[in-house]
Formats: structure tokens, sequence, C-alpha cells
């Protein structure tokens, strides 16, 4: 509830925090996105064809960490739109490629500044330099679990442990 206070024990988790901001600023995309017709899954199919080119089913899924058989419904809604096409692999006529339409790239350009517009309140509370800092701690944690994901542990651990607890170095 808006202006309870929240547990002190919970604010010094830093995961806490984190999903809690990470909660303001979804709400603030989504509600942008949804205007022009299209939920937060779409916008980052878009923008991975935009940063990386065509790419099959499984390339998007390793691009955005989610799994595959996630991607048929919204890759459907976005060719349905005219904004994405399916064509068959060069490489492989088995496969198909997704390609971001013209259509796509022009929509794309208006989330971005949409987007950027939508995320400065959350953001407000700090200056320019807070916010590159912010950026920039927030991108080395991210690649830090990203390599320790690719690698089947966490960071600052050997393995994961079979009871879900970490193993120390």
């Amino acid at each position: 509830m808006p202006g309870s206070p929240r547990p002190p024990s919970l604010l010094a988790l830093h995961s806490y925090l984190a999903s809690q901001v990470a909660k303001y600023g979804t709400r603030h995309l989504e509600a942008t996105l949804e205007r022009h017709g299209l939920l937060l899954g779409h916008h980052a199919i878009l923008t991975a064809l935009d940063d990386f080119g065509p790419a099959s089913q499984r390339e998007l899924a390793g691009y955005l960490r989610i799994d595959k058989s996630h991607l048929s419904v919204r890759i459907d809604h976005l060719e349905a739109a005219g904004l994405v096409t399916r064509t068959p692999d060069p490489q492989d006529r088995r496969r198909h490629r997704v390609v971001l339409g013209e259509a796509g790239r022009v929509l794309l350009d208006r989330l971005h500044a949409a987007a950027r517009v939508s995320q400065r309140p959350l953001l407000d509370p700090l200056t320019d330099a807070e916010r590159l800092t912010l950026e920039t701690l927030l991108r080395r944690v991210l690649d830090a679990n990203d390599q320790a994901g690719e690698e089947g542990g966490a960071p600052g651990t050997s393995a994961p442990a079979s009871d879900g607890k970490e193993r120390q170095k």
C-alpha cells in the first residue's frame, strides 16, 4: 500500500531493492508500449532484431534470455501487425529467420523515444552523473550474473548446491 513503511530487513537486501525499482520502471514502460498496442515482450523482440539483425527464434531466445517456446505467439502478433516477417534461412531452409520490417523499424524509433521519456520520472531523484553510475553498476552486476549463469553457478560460488543453497569458493 503506498505510503506504508517497508520492512527495514527487506530494504537491506539489494535484490529486493532492485526488484522494487524494476517494478516501477516496468509499469512506466508497459504503459507506454500499451499505447502502441504492444507488450514488453514485443518490444524486446523488435529491439533485439534492430540490434542484432535477422535471427532465428533460437537466437532471439538466447538474446532475450527466455525459452524459445514463448516467442511464437509474440512473433505471430508482430508479423500480423506487419512489423516483422519470417523468411527461410539461407543456411538451413528448414529454419526461418525473423526480420525486422520497415514499419517495425519506424515504430521502434518512436518506442525508443517514448520509452526514454517514460523512464524519466523513475530516475528524477538522481543527477545525470548518478544515473550514469547506476547504469554502469547495474550492467556490471548483470554481466557478472550472465557470465555465472553460462558457467552454471552464481557469482562467488563454484556451483549451485542441490538444496538450493550456494557453496562458497
